[in-house]
């Protein structure tokens, strides 16, 4: 995990970004951030034994995507997270802090929350997290994972 924040700081130094992706464990999420479509994925579960080591170095990057971002930019961050934790779920809150912050300058920012069509806990969430973020365009899509 240093690895990949000490890469992203150097990447950062050269103002050059590029593509992040992070494969999936047991108790991490698959991310998946593709700058030439602007579509943010995260799917997984996230429960973390360090929730902060774990979500820095992404969070450091979506702040140098929010700087260099096109202010005409349409934006799809697609979440499909079948499980996390409290922590997980403040670093969600700033992760979509961010992207209100972008979608104010003009950008769409379309967050697509799915959640198992079982899973009652997780589509309150989203709902939750849609009415504290009124400039992001949430659809809350149900779906029967396996």
């Amino acid at each position: 995990m240093i690895y990949l924040f000490l890469f992203l700081k150097l990447l950062f130094r050269r103002k050059y970004l590029k593509n992040l992706v992070i494969k999936a464990t047991e108790k991490t999420p698959y991310i998946d951030f593709d700058l030439k479509h602007n579509i943010l994925k995260i799917k997984g579960q996230s429960y973390p034994e360090d929730t902060f080591k774990f979500y820095t170095p992404i969070l450091t990057w979506l702040n140098s995507y929010k700087k260099n971002l096109n202010k005409n930019s349409e934006i799809l961050v697609k979440l499909e997270i079948i499980y996390f934790n409290s922590s997980t779920a403040k670093v969600l809150f700033d992760i979509f802090d961010m992207f209100e912050d972008i979608a104010k300058t003009g950008a769409k920012v379309t967050v697509s929350w799915l959640y198992d069509e079982e899973d009652e806990t997780i589509k309150e969430y989203g709902e939750e997290f849609a009415e504290d973020f009124i400039y992001l365009s949430f659809n809350l899509v149900s779906s029967k994972f396996a």
